[in-house]
């Protein structure tokens, strides 16, 4: 399928939340039509280039954004609330209109909902102890499913945004989980059970 990107210095991940400040015309297009027709756009990381300007070259693999809110306070310019979907490998991009980059996507199917197995236990409670501790994250209620708690953590913990990618590109949530374990515990956190 054909998707426009929005390339990035951070990423989106399944399930996950992103506010963004559209002033480009490229990007305002892309926002209006995605709320004419409903339809997601695609976020992926920078591998080069930059926001702003030329098409940057983004990383292969990203993740549909849907738009949940869209304001525009001053002409010109949106503020949008965008959720992650799905995954998407991107298989060839080309410049379109207005210097916006369209991909040609795979969809990746969705990850595992099973709960979250008992020797990667400490990452499930190590979200609800956040989302307890900071309830402006907004992350009630915790789902004790493997793929969301992986990348809630992901969001959360001080990845450097190289490896933020690799875990996106990651297919089993399980080794995901099983890597934030070993991070926590190389970092001195303490799983108080």
């Amino acid at each position: 399928m054909e998707l426009p990107l929005f390339p990035l210095n951070t990423l989106l991940l399944p399930g996950g939340h992103l506010r963004l400040k559209v002033f480009e015309p490229r990007y305002l297009d892309l926002v209006s039509a995605c709320l004419r027709g409903g339809d997601p756009f695609g976020i992926c990381l920078i591998k080069s280039g930059s926001e702003v300007g030329e098409a940057a070259e983004p990383e292969q693999v990203g993740t549909l954004a849907h738009i949940r809110k869209a304001d525009m306070h001053e002409p010109g310019v949106f503020d949008i609330d965008v959720e992650g979907g799905d995954r998407f490998r991107i298989q060839s991009t080309r410049v379109g209109p207005n210097r916006l980059l369209i991909g040609e996507v795979e969809l990746w199917p969705a990850e595992s909902n099973a709960p979250v197995p008992e020797h990667c236990a400490a990452c499930l409670r190590l979200l609800r102890r956040m989302a307890e501790e900071l309830p402006e994250l907004e992350l009630r209620p915790v789902r004790d499913e493997v793929a969301w708690v992986g990348h809630r953590l992901v969001e959360l913990l001080p990845f450097e945004m190289a490896v933020r990618q690799a875990m996106l590109e990651l297919d089993d949530p399980v080794r995901r989980l099983e890597i934030i374990v070993e991070f926590v515990r190389d970092h001195g956190w303490q799983d108080d059970k």
